[in-house]
């Protein structure tokens, strides 16, 4: 999984931090997803793995790991279109920075999904999920950023050096038991935001509704499920993103965000770190169950992300795409429908249904 050499110390050491934030566990049980301890999903059973049935699974189970760096070259890379990003036109644009990083650009607003533009997925700099890819820009190429949207607190999700190279200038919108986290990475309490599934806040021109998702948290080895984990509605003016995170399938959930929202104009929906099936399954989708995250969404357009970035589990990069290419084919969804995106891309997205996708 990791292309590191290092001690069984290290080992260990980085698969406890990768399974795994350090935040007071919430204490009042209002919802099915509240406990007394923390947080839990509705339609899973609990994820019972731990870090040694990890290491087990890893380093001495039969599934073989594939070594997505020797198909990195798959991955469709192309440098940040900076003038573009940095002087976006009237139409509402998507530009994906690899894994599940986004710049969602309208109304004068930028917007970025789960920054991480650090070389590696990890607490540590010198071992840890390394990039498979190039970044396509540095944080120092970004517009100023208006808002930041976390899905939940894992590594590769909520990057520690980007957030402080952020700053305190952008809003942080947070699962609920993320602020502590926050403050202490020197972030202004005033700018964070904690939200639970199906608050809504409104900020300008734009509203956020934290949605479910199907995944869990933990930042180390006594945290975990203390912050919750969402996947988020946002709706500018006319334009409405939403931003699946990381997450797992159930018929539900999903059906219930598409059923909420009066439309979905861009659905951005993971499809890599699944295999094993008998590991990943109730916390990662599959390009198939995507694909049905889609259909229940009622989505017009979705795009693929949380691939090719950094290798999490064992499914090669021509393995997702074979993946994706079949389920959009045996669910009759479009490849127009749900698109692969370069990792740089920027793509001016429609604002009324007779618009079709329009990649710059």
């Amino acid at each position: 999984m990791f292309r590191f050499v290092a001690s069984s110390a290290v080992v260990l050491l980085l698969a406890v931090l990768w399974l795994c934030a350090c935040s007071s566990a919430p204490r009042e049980v209002s919802a099915p997803h509240h406990t007394e301890d923390g947080f839990q999903n509705i339609y899973s059973e609990p994820h019972d793995a731990n870090v040694f049935s990890f290491l087990k699974m890893r380093w001495f189970g039969d599934d073989p790991w594939a070594d997505q760096a020797e198909e990195a070259w798959l991955v469709p890379v192309m440098s940040a279109q900076l003038p573009t990003i940095r002087q976006p036109g009237s139409q509402p644009q998507v530009t994906w920075l690899g894994h599940a990083t986004f710049l969602l650009q309208y109304q004068g607003l930028n917007i970025l999904t789960d920054p991480i533009l650090s070389d590696r997925a990890s607490p540590v700099s010198f071992a840890g999920p390394q990039r498979l890819t190039p970044k396509p820009l540095e944080l120092s190429d970004l517009p100023p950023i208006d808002v930041v949207v976390i899905s939940h607190n894992h590594y590769d999700h909520l990057d520690e050096k980007t957030i402080e190279q952020l700053g305190s200038d952008p809003k942080y919108l947070v699962p609920l038991g993320l602020r502590e986290w926050f403050v202490d990475h020197g972030i202004d309490a005033r700018q964070i935001t904690e939200l639970d599934w199906w608050q809504q806040l409104k900020l300008g021109p734009a509203s956020y509704t934290a949605t479910p998702s199907q995944h869990w948290s933990s930042r180390g080895l006594f945290d975990r499920n203390e912050t919750l984990w969402a996947s988020w509605l946002i709706e500018l003016d006319d334009w409405t993103v939403w931003f699946g995170g990381d997450t797992g399938y159930n018929p539900v959930q999903f059906r219930e965000i598409g059923d909420y929202a009066d439309r979905i104009d861009v659905a951005l929906i993971p499809i890599g770190a699944y295999q094993p099936r008998w590991f990943m399954a109730k916390n990662h989708v599959n390009p198939a169950e995507a694909v049905m995250i889609h259909r229940d969404l009622n989505a017009r357009l979705s795009l693929a992300m949380h691939w090719g970035t950094f290798q999490l589990s064992a499914e090669g990069i021509q393995e997702t795409l074979d993946d994706l290419f079949t389920a959009r084919a045996e669910q009759r969804v479009a490849e127009t429908d749900f698109l692969i995106m370069a990792i740089g891309a920027t793509m001016v997205t429609p604002l009324s249904p007779d618009m079709g996708p329009d990649n710059n």
